[in-house]
């Protein structure tokens, strides 16, 4: 991969010797290509990201990080390339049918055999109003 570097950054640092903590576009600080929160170069996006505009990584490995501190924990996001990202896959007609028999049973009351509105509370198996009567 060619190094993505960030010239706002790259020019901070030259006149003013400040260092970025997370700006290392080589990875020799964290062993992986890091950037700072809101800064990563264009062509590359988290997964969050990639599923918002309907893509997935198609098994691609990240080829750089975003890291930043949240109340005192470091986080890090991975980052991959959107030229090698594909279309999310849809689920399939036999998946569908299934996933809709799968919410329909937790809909349906095990006692008086009902389909309610509102999914069955698991633990008593029952719908709200078999329940209220036991």
């Amino acid at each position: 991969m060619t190094t993505r570097t960030n010239p706002f950054l790259d020019a901070l640092g030259a006149r003013t010797g400040i260092k970025v903590e997370f700006y290392d576009p080589e990875g020799r600080r964290y062993g992986f290509p890091t950037f700072p929160f809101r800064l990563a170069p264009d062509g590359l996006a988290t997964l969050r990201q990639l599923r918002a505009e309907g893509l997935r990584p198609n098994g691609q490995d990240p080829v750089a990080q975003i890291l930043w501190r949240h109340r005192k924990q470091r986080r890090v996001a991975f980052l991959y390339r959107r030229d090698l990202a594909a279309p999310k896959r849809t689920a399939t007609p036999a998946q569908r049918r299934a996933l809709a028999k799968a919410l329909l049973a937790r809909r349906t009351c095990g006692l008086c055999g009902r389909v309610q509105t509102y999914f069955i509370p698991r633990s008593t198996g029952a719908c709200l109003t078999c329940d209220s009567g036991r």
